[in-house]
């Protein structure tokens, strides 16, 4: 799969690489196939696309190690460096290593960082790129992240992707679930047209820039089955002053409202059943908080796709967001689920964790596949400059 568009259909075959883009042909073996989350579900006649999702790719450079901010002229050594893709691209990749069927469509510059992008994206994740283009003399954004204190400050540059010389491809395409980041004050039209396909709009929204924080800016809710904004969100768009209260008046306009609680974990309420959820967070070392929110919508969403109660879509989110945090950058920071069970093993044997939290997770036993091989997932690593070979 290539993402040029040309495909009879999507190929959605996870193909492994090295840091330099080149295949690990035995690293996968087909004895041991990707493990599918929705098999239980899937029907004859399903949309081929489980995920849809459209933003900016951003390139993401990381410094780890930096024992405090960046001081005003001075020069600071960073112990770690990487690169990855960023952007949407942290929940696209995000969701394919969690084994969902995932469409992208997405802008990339023709640079060396575009290609890297798109490379790492459709032959590193398997994630299908047929409605994404890439756009002649347009430069690709990039952040600098720069992670110290369990904090990240970042540093972003680019221009909006100009308009397309043709037509842009009819989207979004027929999917179980669409993901929208909404902005204050505007609408998606794709957003319209995801439900009409019959796709469960899951939404996430950045920080409001305007102050104004005002819930009707967020008309796209009405067509949404989730909405998981993080707490100082939350509150400010309710007028509340306690998460919990928040998330219960969000549950007033969308079925589903998660909102995450930071190191206290995540609390959700569901609107149809008023049935509530909450789960304590997984102690962890964290490395770089780097798009550990949009790993924590694709566990969530995940979940739900599954059909899997409440409590453990909550808590299989919080899980592969905490496992997120060990590893630097965005994208290439999200756990697979040779990464999850390696999780469960070990802390089913040792005593690092609350005991009681952990009896939260014994949903996993029923999941995760009887025997995990290791593999190693693609990293974030100072390789934007690698051609492949």
């Amino acid at each position: 799969m290539n993402g040029t568009g040309n495909e009879a259909g999507p190929i959605w075959e996870r193909t492994v690489t090295t840091d330099h883009g080149q295949p690990l042909a035995a690293v996968y073996p087909a004895e041991y196939p990707l493990l599918d989350p929705l098999a239980a579900v899937r029907r004859p006649g399903d949309p081929a696309c489980d995920v849809y999702l459209t933003g900016t790719v951003f390139l993401d450079i990381i410094f780890t190690g930096l024992d405090s901010a960046p001081v005003r002229g001075t020069e600071s050594w960073a112990r770690g460096m990487g690169s990855s893709p960023g952007g949407v691209a942290n929940m696209a990749t995000a969701l394919a290593r969690l084994g969902l069927r995932t469409s992208l469509a997405a802008a990339f510059g023709d640079d060396m960082y575009g290609d890297y992008c798109r490379d790492a994206l459709d032959r590193g994740e398997g994630i299908d790129l047929s409605l994404s283009r890439t756009v002649r003399g347009w430069h690709s954004p990039v952040t600098v992240s720069m992670a110290y204190e369990g904090e990240r400050t970042m540093v972003s540059h680019g221009h909006e992707a100009p308009p397309p010389e043709e037509p842009a491809p009819s989207c979004p395409p027929p999917a179980r679930a669409a993901i929208a980041s909404l902005v204050p004050g505007s609408r998606e039209e794709w957003v319209t047209q995801a439900v009409g396909h019959g796709s469960m709009v899951f939404a996430d929204v950045g920080w409001d820039d305007t102050g104004r924080w005002d819930p009707a800016d967020l008309a796209d809710l009405e067509h949404c089955e989730a909405f998981l904004p993080n707490a100082a969100e939350a509150m400010r768009y309710t007028r509340t002053e306690c998460p919990r209260a928040a998330a219960r008046a969000l549950a007033d306009k969308v079925p589903l409202a998660v909102v995450t609680l930071g190191a206290e974990g995540a609390y959700a309420v569901d609107g149809r059943t008023g049935e509530t959820a909450e789960v304590p967070a997984i102690a962890v070392e964290a490395l770089d908080p780097t798009g550990a929110g949009d790993v924590f919508v694709a566990g969530f969403v995940t979940g739900t796709l599954a059909q899997w109660p409440l409590a453990d879509r909550l808590a299989f989110a919080g899980l592969s967001a905490a496992l997120s945090v060990q590893e630097f950058g965005g994208s290439l920071s999200a756990p697979g689920w040779v990464e999850i069970a390696a999780w469960w093993q070990h802390a089913k044997s040792y005593d690092d964790q609350d005991p009681s939290a952990l009896r939260r997770y014994a949903f996993l036993d029923r999941i995760l596949p009887a025997a995990a091989r290791p593999w190693p997932l693609r990293r974030a690593v100072p390789t934007i400059g690698f051609r492949q070979a």
